[in-house]
């Protein structure tokens, strides 16, 4: 797989603060060097956003960077965090920031999921997802709904890529119970999920009503993982008020005991599966 060019953004973020850091100086004594706001430089450190040719020089003058190798390395990783993804013919309706989920998913190993109140993404139909676009998005028009669904769908494509994504997702059983764009559509949703499950490096399990209390109390997350060892996990939290990304170790090894909790607690995939079944076979009203 080539390296795309969020990694790449992420991993110069980290070369970087790492040179910034080693040298001693403040996050805030380099921006003002720079010109630029903290903030500014907070976001390329952590490759959320890419950094100009002229910033590069001359962070890598003030750290002291001279051998030719390095510098030339640092230079082609900033080269290609100004590529574009194949996801930014869809700028125009995605949310502000989603951008970086999906640069970040693009080229993750296995994304480990917990949902309370949809099916996770990569996992909806599309009349499944046409109906919670519709609800997430009251003010987008009926074109700008298919362009996000077509958006869901082609992130899906990672599923038949070689090797293809691993996906661990974890649903509250409400999420089977919530006939969201009404029940043929849901009973079409669950009949996916089902299949999906039995499909490998793919792993559904059913967070059921009867276990009560459970770690994901705190609302849904994703964990991100990466091929390359070198490119640490990153943990992921949806909500209406925005995306956050949380890098440093402790918050997302808090992240994945929360999510080795809820795998415990849950019913083992097969039995899940079954409820999925069991719950598709239902008469709703």
């Amino acid at each position: 797989m080539t390296t795309g060019p969020t990694v790449r953004r992420r991993r110069l973020g980290t070369e970087l603060r790492q040179l910034r850091e080693s040298k001693g100086y403040k996050l805030e004594e380099v921006a003002a060097r720079l010109g630029v706001a903290s903030s500014t430089l907070s976001r390329i450190e952590t490759g959320k956003a890419p950094t100009k040719s002229a910033y590069l020089n001359q962070m890598l003058e003030m750290y002291g960077v001279g051998e030719p190798g390095q510098r030339q390395m640092l230079v082609d990783m900033a080269r290609e965090g100004h590529r574009k993804g194949w996801w930014a013919a869809y700028d125009d309706v995605l949310p502000s920031g989603f951008d970086i989920y999906v640069g970040l998913e693009a080229e993750t190993a296995s994304v480990r999921g917990y949902e309370v109140s949809v099916v996770h993404g990569l996992l909806q139909t599309a009349d499944y997802a046409r109906a919670v676009m519709g609800e997430m998005f009251p003010k987008y028009t009926a074109d700008q709904i298919d362009r996000l669904v077509d958006f869901r769908l082609e992130r899906q494509r990672r599923f038949d890529e070689d090797p293809p994504l691993g996906l661990w997702a974890i649903l509250d059983e409400a999420v089977l119970r919530r006939p969201v764009g009404g029940w043929d559509v849901m009973r079409d949703q669950l009949e996916h999920l089902r299949e999906m499950a039995e499909r490998p490096g793919v792993t559904v399990q059913v967070l059921p009503f009867e276990c009560g209390g459970h770690g994901g109390l705190g609302g849904p997350f994703s964990i991100l993982e990466f091929p390359t060892r070198s490119d640490s996990e990153v943990g992921y939290v949806e909500s209406v008020g925005g995306y956050i990304y949380l890098e440093k170790d402790r918050d997302v090894r808090a992240l994945a005991d929360a999510f080795d909790q809820l795998r415990a607690t849950a019913l083992a995939p097969g039995a899940s599966v079954d409820l999925i079944a069991k719950i598709a076979k239902e008469k709703i009203g």
